[in-house]
């Protein structure tokens, strides 16, 4: 047995004791591409030294996806270890007044994390629900009467209620009103006029949307300033740091303007990698960059609306040689960067193709703490442990099941990618419901290592593969988990068909 395989089977088979536990640091980039990242797209022409520092010091996933390709969904699987479409949000997102997406009763991430002596901490995009309070009392739905809110009154089910012991950050993305930074359970200011990044809303005077990456950055830099030295009296941290960066409003600060010689976009990129540093260098600082897992990833692909034909025009594909971007079932929606360093236990400069799924923290967590989760927990989550260790010799994943913005399916065994729709199920071209998509055959099988563009759909030619992957996802849905475990329920009806078979009819002309 080779020192690294008895290391492993010693992480795995011991308690780990207060001081052997790792804070753990995840940084969630916002619509970041894949082919945003240099470390991952040589030809990419956006300079990003901070994450390919720590590309250089651990190891990079070049086949990691998000649960979605859209904001919401992809966080709760990140704090849940579940597949979004199980939760009662079958498609689209959130938006910056909606209830809580996270079920009461539902373990999570900071949860399990706090019962294990952690200090536990949110910074930034929520985008997963909490319950505002309404003036005449009640909470607010989706899309209220912004005014009708009661901004002075305490916030219910936010953050704070699934675990994290702090909580500084915005309710959903920039572009979404209320216009207010959210401390713990309260707003930290009391909205005054209405403001507008794309959408319209009530704001506090003070609020710029500008400021937001800054002050995003200053606080999680404070906390880990703060934790660190704790850390390394046996009070380890999770610090979520999912950043507003580089979702539109594409908003560099001054310092940052011009910066990449590209687009606002490749700047505000490059703002983003900066916060990376910063973070980087607190935990040096603060003494706790050796007992430190730190994973940087993205929430799903690049967003359209930050203009892909002037990118391609000028050299540069954020989405890599991926079909699609954001919102689509195509690998362009979900197929997202992931680096991971933990010094002394993952190989600096090192690479993993293993299926990943942004699901596996929970699991991957567990295993670390060497706890074994409850099977009404985590259900879609696999641990990717040993991947981190190097010792991983065969597939981790038995399937990833994939979901696009208006709730198509698709599931990749090994090289297969089936999806269960005629088009992109999207914003990328044929787009759902467009004549386009509906001449088009109603469900789509990819060979992806021959075919990474996803540009010959061979559906009719692997029946049975088809068959294969079909009853595969038919089973995950039936039985509420795709991981070994008793099954479980789904919250509400799971249809791995209707998204496809909507996207079949044509507009009425």
């Amino acid at each position: 047995m080779s020192i690294r395989a008895i290391a492993f089977f010693f992480l795995a088979a011991t308690p780990v004791t207060a001081a052997d536990k790792p804070n753990i640091v995840y940084v969630l980039c916002d619509d970041l591409g894949y082919g945003d990242v240099k470390c991952f797209n040589p030809e990419g022409k956006i300079a990003t030294p901070n994450m390919d520092r720590l590309a250089k010091a651990g190891m990079m996933f070049t086949d990691a996806h998000s649960s979605s390709a859209v904001c919401s969904p992809t966080r709760y699987g990140i704090m849940t270890g579940r597949y979004n479409w199980r939760s009662r949000l079958k498609s689209g997102v959130l938006g910056g007044y909606s209830p809580r997406l996270i079920e009461q009763d539902r373990l999570t991430v900071p949860a399990f994390l706090k019962q294990h002596g952690y200090r536990t901490a949110a910074i930034g995009k929520w985008h997963l629900g909490m319950d505002m309070p309404l003036k005449e009392g009640g909470i607010a739905k989706d899309y209220p009467d912004q005014w009708k809110v009661d901004y002075a009154k305490p916030i219910a089910n936010g953050s704070n209620a699934v675990g994290f012991d702090y909580y500084f950050g915005i309710s959903a993305s920039l572009d979404m009103p209320p216009y207010v930074f959210i401390e713990n359970d309260r707003f930290a200011g009391i909205p005054t006029v209405d403001k507008t990044w794309i959408r319209k809303g009530p704001a506090t005077e003070d609020f710029e949307a500008l400021d937001v990456l800054p002050a995003l950055t200053k606080k999680a830099v404070a906390f880990i300033s703060e934790y660190g030295p704790k850390a390394k009296e046996g009070k380890p941290f999770f610090l979520y740091l999912p950043l507003n960066s580089p979702h539109t409003p594409i908003l560099p600060t001054k310092d940052w303007q011009g910066k990449s010689s590209l687009t606002p976009y490749g700047d505000f990129v490059m703002q983003t990698d900066e916060t990376i540093g910063k973070v980087l260098d607190a935990l040096e600082k603060a003494g706790v960059a050796d007992n430190t897992l730190v994973i940087m990833t993205s929430d799903n692909g690049f967003s359209p609306a930050a203009d892909l034909s002037a990118h391609l025009k000028l050299g540069h594909n954020p989405n890599f040689k991926f079909r699609g971007h954001k919102a689509d079932i195509y690998d362009g929606g979900h197929h997202i960067p992931f680096i991971a360093r933990w010094p002394g236990k993952v190989k600096a400069g090192t690479t993993s193709d293993q299926i990943i799924c942004l699901t596996d923290l929970f699991a991957t967590i567990a295993d670390i703490l060497g706890e074994k989760l409850p099977d009404y927990a985590a259900e879609d989550s696999v641990s990717i442990l040993s991947a981190l260790l190097g010792m991983a010799e065969r597939p981790l994943r038995e399937a990833i099941v994939h979901h696009s913005i208006n709730g198509s399916f698709a599931i990749r065994q090994d090289k297969w990618k089936l999806e269960l729709c005629p088009g992109s199920g999207g914003w990328s071209s044929p787009r759902p419901g467009k004549e386009n998509a509906s001449k088009l055959p109603p469900i789509q099988l990819y060979d992806m290592t021959s075919d990474l563009a996803e540009k010959v759909n061979v559906q009719d030619k692997e029946t049975e593969t088809v068959d294969k992957l079909t009853k595969l996802l038919e089973r995950y849905v039936a039985d509420g988990r795709s991981t070994p475990g008793k099954p479980q329920p789904n919250t509400g009806n799971v249809d791995i068909w209707k998204a496809g078979k909507e996207a079949m009819v044509a507009p009425k002309k």
